[in-house]
């Protein structure tokens, strides 16, 4: 059914060690991988968001570094910020080329989260290459931080679009149309 589907949604439920536990447990690394290398569309939210980078340090019980999926370079860490967790509404910095953000204009989402991906030094894109470099959407709680992401089949948010409002209901639906 997974790789059926038009669209994935990965949502992220607890912190990045559960999510990656509970995809671990359904084969989730190879399914996403799978619907990823056929160009099928994949939506991560949250933690379902986190997973997608290379790793996070998160502390859990066992570990302090726990790998993600990495489809993407990077490493989640603790926001720099005063008051964490990040907790609320808070305005978002789109790509003019965004189509998750087309058509949503200048508002806020809701966001609660105390880790996130605060600088992302991607390559320089390869003119021999085909892959276009991501879309980054930007926020920022204290410090700047990844609030979306846009990468060909692979699309995921750092806040809550089900939690924000008409705003998430419209990048909602900007996501199920470019299916």
């Amino acid at each position: 059914a997974v790789l059926a589907a038009d669209g994935l949604l990965v949502p992220g439920v607890g912190n990045f060690h559960a999510c990656m536990a509970g995809l671990r447990s359904a084969d989730g690394p190879a399914l996403i991988d799978t619907r990823l290398a056929g160009g099928r569309p994949v939506l991560g939210v949250c933690v379902g968001m986190q997973v997608m980078f290379d790793g996070s340090q998160e502390p859990s019980g066992s570990q302090e570094q726990e790998s993600g999926l990495s489809q993407w370079p990077g490493t989640v860490a603790r926001l720099s910020a005063p008051v964490v967790p990040h907790m609320g509404w808070s305005e978002v910095t789109a790509p003019e080329d965004s189509v998750l953000f087309a058509g949503v204009g200048a508002e806020r989402f809701y966001f609660v989260h105390s880790y996130g991906v605060g600088s992302w030094d991607l390559p320089p894109a390869d003119g021999a290459l085909a892959v276009a470099q991501p879309r980054v959407t930007w926020s920022e709680h204290g410090s700047p931080f990844v609030a979306a992401v846009e990468n060909g089949p692979l699309s995921a948010t750092q806040f809550h679009p089900e939690k924000s409002g008409d705003a998430g209901l419209h990048l909602l639906k900007n996501w199920v149309m470019s299916l």
